[in-house]
């Protein structure tokens, strides 16, 4: 392993650990010292600065070592970000997660939308993600980011039920009574017209906006 890699690997661990760390286990403590404003300003600063280490490792890193999966893997890829848009553009209507005066009252309220997909449907979004790029097996780099973010969202989002059971009670409970954690897939088709039109639109637009910024034709573009 070279040391381009073993940096993107400290890289990505720095940046799942320390999301882990201030959003759960320190963050009472950091709220303590900093106060609101300051830990959010703190967050940011980490967050910002361990996301540009993972950049910077990752254009060191070696773009294309892994034989890859051919077309069947460029178009199952493309078949998992549409679901993946669709969620991540629903879950800004109407999420009891986001910290807003209409939390408790949306927890209470029949899910509707992507929430009849999952209670976490932005952090789904990231995970299929991650997912689309390991299958692809185009680089280490790929899949070592990949495989963090999906981690992220999906241990951070069992975290997050954890937490809000915590900070909203019995109105979280509610939630998570009327929700599921895994995705029923069947309800996808009934999220609404806005979460599907938001969801297509992010998707050509994203997947035309790779070539320029990856370098690679990705979605619908490598076809056309």
């Amino acid at each position: 392993m070279n040391g381009a890699m073993f940096e993107l690997i400290l890289a990505n661990v720095a940046f799942v650990g320390t999301h882990f760390l201030m959003s759960h286990t320190l963050r009472a403590r950091m709220v303590g010292v900093l106060g609101n404003m300051g830990f959010q300003i703190a967050y940011s600063a980490v967050s910002l600065g361990t996301l540009a280490w993972i950049y910077f490792a990752y254009i060191d890193a070696p773009p294309a070592d892994l034989p890859g999966t051919g077309q069947i893997g460029w178009i199952i890829a493309t078949l998992i970000i549409l679901p993946a848009l669709v969620l991540y553009a629903g879950s800004m209507m109407g999420n009891p997660a986001m910290p807003t005066p209409k939390a408790q009252k949306q927890a209470r309220a029949e899910p509707k939308g992507v929430f009849k997909v999952t209670r976490h449907p932005m952090m789904w979004a990231f995970a299929l993600w991650a997912l689309s790029h390991i299958i692809l097996f185009w680089s280490l780099r790929s899949a070592i980011t990949a495989l963090s973010i999906a981690v992220l969202a999906l241990v951070g989002a069992k975290l997050q039920d954890r937490k809000k059971r915590v900070q909203m009670g019995e109105a979280w409970e509610m939630w998570e009574s009327k929700t599921t954690f895994w995705p029923r897939w069947g309800a996808l088709a009934t999220a609404g017209a806005l979460p599907w039109a938001v969801g297509l639109i992010l998707f050509v637009f994203l997947s035309w906006l790779h070539l320029p910024i990856a370098g690679i034709s990705a979605g619908i573009w490598r076809w056309f």
